[in-house]
């Protein structure tokens, strides 16, 4: 490894999963989570490989949340604030602890945020899944009465080691220090998926998911997310996922055509898939922009011609990417 990858990747090893798909500078197209809402948890000390289930949560409502979400269409995720994660079993019983929760739906849209600080995370199970899924923010506050509008983004970066090392080294550094200089707005998160491109983060209420970030793109993707805004510094292939609410090509074909357009808006596009007749790996997509005009592309799944590591300690497998052809636009 050269001095200057070395220094790119940190204490990484050289046979990292997230350094090998680096240095190949692989496609992180249409790698986005799925999920139409997101519901995340505060939940301190450590967490394992299936955090829901495996942290001080209780497992029983963890694992029904999890798949009340699920069913929904949405996703669960444990959050702490980044630092220290000491493994407290029994807090202080003379002082009320809280856990905080945000809540965000109507992606599709016009994204919203809400949060609430709870004293007792059962309450999630009474939640109105179907609500958050079609985005009624109206309906979630009635059954969650606390639940207020978040004063601004939250970017929620993955450090969860169990799931996979790359996110514990590259994303706790990541963490902590863009949450020094945006404090209340970076929460450490339990696995996303796509750990072969950590840090990585999503972005909420908008489901804007990132790979390769740093501390300073961090820092720019919550600064940008304030004008609802991607930094234009990470369009393209090598940092956006997509959009979690959109399917593998609705996502890779949306990420294409915002960065050929130079269109930084997270509210000015919408992206509809569907597979062609007769073409294996191959969908029809349409990207609207808020102004009337649109694109029809094809977004192709493909092998990349190479064998890499999903997973750190994993054995290598055929890589596939995503391309977008056959652009035409009006």
């Amino acid at each position: 490894m050269s001095r200057a990858a070395a220094a790119r990747h940190g204490s990484s090893r050289p046979d990292a999963c997230s350094v090998l798909w680096d240095d190949a500078q692989a496609s992180a197209l249409g790698t986005a989570p799925l999920a139409r809402f997101w519901v995340a948890l505060e939940q301190n000390g450590p967490w394992g490989a299936k955090a829901a289930t495996q942290s001080h949560l209780d497992p029983d409502l963890g694992r029904t949340v999890d798949r009340m979400c699920q069913d929904a269409a949405g996703r669960f995720i444990l959050i702490r604030r980044p630092g220290s994660h000491s493994d407290l079993r029994n807090p202080d019983p003379r002082k009320v602890h809280t856990q905080r929760v945000y809540l965000a739906g109507g992606l599709a849209e016009r994204p919203w945020l809400l949060e609430a600080d709870l004293d007792d995370p059962a309450r999630l199970a009474r939640l109105p899944m179907d609500a958050l899924a079609n985005g009624d923010a109206g309906a979630v506050q009635e059954a969650l009465p606390e639940a207020k509008r978040s004063p601004g983004p939250i970017l929620m970066i993955c450090t969860n080691s169990r799931r996979d090392l790359c996110c514990s080294v590259r994303g706790r550094p990541a963490a902590a220090e863009s949450a020094s200089q945006r404090p209340g707005q970076v929460w450490e998160c339990s696995h996303t998926g796509g750990h072969r491109f950590a840090p990585t983060g999503v972005l909420l209420p908008h489901g804007q998911t990132f790979g390769r970030l740093s501390a300073a793109s961090a820092v720019a993707v919550l600064d940008a997310a304030m004008r609802a805004e991607v930094p234009t510094q990470l369009l393209g292939a090598m940092y956006d996922r997509g959009r979690s609410h959109l399917a593998a090509p609705g996502q890779a074909a949306e990420s294409i055509v915002r960065q050929q357009i130079h269109e930084a808006s997270l509210l000015a596009l919408s992206t509809t898939s569907t597979p062609r007749p007769g073409q294996e790996n191959t969908w029809q997509c349409r990207v609207n922009h808020i102004d009337g005009r649109h694109w029809d592309v094809e977004a192709v799944r493909s092998p990349s011609g190479d064998d890499r590591p999903q997973s750190c300690g994993a054995e290598p497998v055929p890589a596939w990417q995503w391309s977008v052809v056959n652009g035409s636009g009006r």
